[in-house]
């Protein structure tokens, strides 16, 4: 991985008799990482530690090396809670514009900057209405608008797809994904794991506090040594298909779904891919589709607590 710009170094926080984190070590860079886990995993505490509006009860976060704390590290991060705390009667424009004026702007620079970012964002339109006019879609873009605004190297979403329609779903991943090109790190938490799968190119699973496991979805995927494997076949004479590949040795089981859909249920995957890539060189109807249907994140998170 890339130097990190964001780190947890075996951080714990407790509120009392209650453990929220424990001994919680992973690091971010130049990437969009999801945190994952149920409602009350402890994903909000670690984005509230790493925005230093908490402080470890035990071990270190760092921002960019310094502290999370410290004025230099906020100064260099953007958060966008799931908490939704917009002033109404503002516009969009107006609203980031007084956001950036805490970060030393100048009041021409701030209204400026603010609406640049609304235009990429896709509110340049929208930029000098009310806030109140807004849909759900175009608050979360004001939302994220403040985060960036200011040019942060590490940015916080929590939960920012919340709530959101299909449409400005994917418009808000799209911009989401396109971040760390610019030199951004990401940390996007979600208990809604499909959200993450076209935005994260790593993930972290926390449950009950501690980390479960960190990785790439197919990384952890591995870490279900046993478990059988099932993968989509679409080819040509499927019922001549499906008995052919029942018959290599890796194959557990075969099920037709449609006209010239499989599902393949195996139990060695580099055996099968091996066995099943010379029977497929040699399908005369041919075979258009091998994928793998176990590598999503419901998937890996539902194995791995069981």
């Amino acid at each position: 991985m890339n130097a990190p710009l964001l780190e947890y170094r075996d951080v714990s926080k407790w509120y009392g008799s209650i453990t929220a984190l424990m001994g919680v070590s992973f690091a971010v860079g130049t990437e969009v990482l999801g945190l994952v886990g149920k409602n009350g995993a402890g994903k909000s505490s670690l984005l509230r530690l790493a925005a230093g509006l908490l402080s470890p009860s035990q071990g270190e976060v760092a921002v960019l090396g310094q502290p999370a704390t410290s004025r230099a590290a906020r100064a260099s991060l953007g958060f966008c809670p799931d908490t939704e705390r917009l002033y109404e009667p503002l516009t969009g424009r107006a609203f980031v514009a007084w956001m950036l004026r805490y970060h030393g702007l100048s009041r021409r620079v701030a209204r400026q900057r603010a609406g640049e970012v609304l235009d990429e964002l896709g509110l340049g339109a929208d930029m000098d209405r009310a806030i109140r006019e807004y849909s759900k879609g175009m608050r979360q873009r004001v939302r994220l608008a403040q985060a960036l605004a200011h040019r942060p190297r590490v940015v916080l979403l929590d939960e920012p797809m919340t709530g959101l329609d299909p449409i400005a779903r994917r418009d808000l991943g799209g911009i989401i994904a396109e971040l760390p090109g610019r030199g951004v790190g990401v940390v996007v938490s979600s208990h809604v794991l499909h959200e993450l799968e076209s935005v994260a190119g790593r993930v972290v699973m926390v449950h009950q506090g501690r980390l479960l496991a960190e990785g790439r979805v197919s990384e952890l995927r591995d870490c279900l040594p046993g478990q059988p494997r099932r993968f989509r076949i679409v080819g040509g004479q499927r019922r001549e298909l499906a008995a052919a590949t029942l018959a290599l040795a890796p194959v557990l089981g075969v099920e037709l779904l449609g006209e010239e859909e499989l599902r393949v249920t195996v139990e060695d995957v580099a055996e099968f891919t091996l066995r099943f890539t010379e029977l497929a060189a040699g399908w005369q109807p041919g075979v258009t589709v091998l994928e793998p249907l176990d590598e999503d994140l419901d998937y890996v998170f539902g194995r791995l607590i069981g």
